[in-house]
């Protein structure tokens, strides 16, 4: 997604955690913020701050929230690059919903956190600190 803040166009990565939460990478930093609907716009809070935003086109935005397609079956999650995983978001076991974040890795000094393709159960997961290629299996979810 591209956005402009003060006049500069910058580029974040946001998924769908819970309805109304987010996790967005930014400027290498994952923030979790809350979005609320207000008259002529959103309300985001994150890190005790709170940001009035207009939406350039409003009905992308309500599209964006509609349902999407869920994959079914176990699914692999593979590294899209190389690089380190700096941040494990969930553990072995533990239940996710589609799009929730499960881990967050580094390549190039830039962070990009890897999301759950589908609900389900977490079977096996990457570990902190463990250095991956491209392609390598990150995860299953079943």
């Amino acid at each position: 997604m591209t956005a402009v803040i003060d006049g500069r166009s910058v580029v974040a990565d946001a998924a769908k955690v819970l309805p109304g939460v987010y996790s967005i990478i930014f400027v290498g930093r994952s923030l979790e913020v809350t979005v609320e609907d207000i008259p002529g716009g959103l309300l985001l809070r994150t890190a005790g701050r709170e940001f009035q935003v207009e939406i350039a086109d409003p009905r992308a935005w309500r599209r964006g929230r509609g349902g999407s397609i869920e994959l079914t079956g176990r699914q692999k999650v593979a590294a899209p690059m190389p690089g380190k995983i700096v941040r494990v978001l969930v553990a072995p076991g533990e239940q996710v919903e589609a799009d929730q974040g499960l881990l967050v890795i580094e390549a190039m000094k830039m962070q990009n956190e890897i999301r759950s393709p589908k609900a389900g159960k977490v079977e096996t997961l990457a570990r902190e600190g463990q250095t991956v290629n491209a392609g390598e299996i990150l995860a299953v979810v079943a």
